[in-house]
């Protein structure tokens, strides 16, 4: 596949689950809790149908590639490239008729996220990148994607989903992070992550990740010339505790934190 064949597809693929989903949004859908008796995890019809039109799309068009999927599950993973897909980040938003929710759409070559999307089909906005660059598509135009050089986690804005997701430790140590830090603020998903790479948010703490949650992050993240790491400082495409940063300065001190 080339470069241009890629991102051609990767914007089919956005544009097919986007039609999929807009239908659902902001209405009186029903909702799934697929947690098993642990914290509400929901899922929608919006969810299942666009992971459906995008597996559908990609196994006409690419068959021997695999698929990671949130609903559906894995395919071929030991393929040389395989797509992590999550139809609806930002599901409980999703439901709350809020529009801090995307769609994920990474590729995986050799186990290494090679080109990743995210895609808000309600405001029109895209951002994508391929770890060289990375650009925003949307209402105020086209432009590339670059991050803020924070001097450190005192000046920094800092983002996580929820402390609530995360354990009693790991809380702890967020919370070391967060006391430093001049503005901390909850919720976003992977909106966030696309505001870090648009040079507006400075860090992003997060734990108990999926692959399909970051895999089409991290070409964004380090397209716009941020870092996305664990939070060990090790590679961050299968998930778990994952530390997104603009400045390697910012990064290095928030890894410093989490493990002092």
């Amino acid at each position: 596949m080339t470069a241009v064949a890629i991102d051609d597809f990767v914007h089919k693929l956005a544009t097919v689950s986007g039609e999929a989903i807009l239908p659902f949004f902001r209405t009186s859908l029903g909702v799934e809790d697929k947690s098993r008796g642990k914290a509400f995890d929901p899922v929608t019809e919006a969810d299942r149908a666009a992971e459906q039109v995008m597996r559908s799309l990609i196994r006409e068009t690419f068959p021997g590639h695999g698929i990671i999927g949130e609903e559906f599950g894995n395919v071929a993973t030991d393929a040389p490239y395989v797509w992590a897909l999550d139809p609806i980040d930002g599901t409980k938003s999703f439901i709350a008729g809020l529009p801090a929710w995307g769609t994920l759409i990474g590729l995986l070559k050799e186990g290494d996220p090679v080109y990743g999307l995210m895609h808000q089909p309600f405001i029109k906005e895209r951002f994508y990148g391929d770890g060289a660059s990375a650009r925003y598509r949307g209402p105020a135009g086209e432009r590339a994607l670059a991050v803020r050089d924070c001097k450190g986690v005192e000046e920094a804005i800092l983002f996580t989903t929820s402390p609530r997701l995360m354990n009693a430790d790991d809380r702890a140590a967020f919370a070391k992070v967060e006391d430093k830090a001049r503005l901390s603020r909850y919720g976003g998903d992977c909106y966030v992550y696309c505001m870090l790479a648009a040079g507006l948010v400075d860090l992003v703490i997060e734990t108990e990740l999926k692959d399909h949650d970051i895999v089409a992050l991290i070409p964004i993240i380090e397209g716009a010339g941020g870092i996305v790491t664990t939070w060990d400082g090790g590679a961050p495409a299968k998930g778990g505790r994952v530390v997104a940063a603009g400045s390697r300065a910012v990064h290095a001190q928030a890894l410093e934190i989490l493990n002092g």
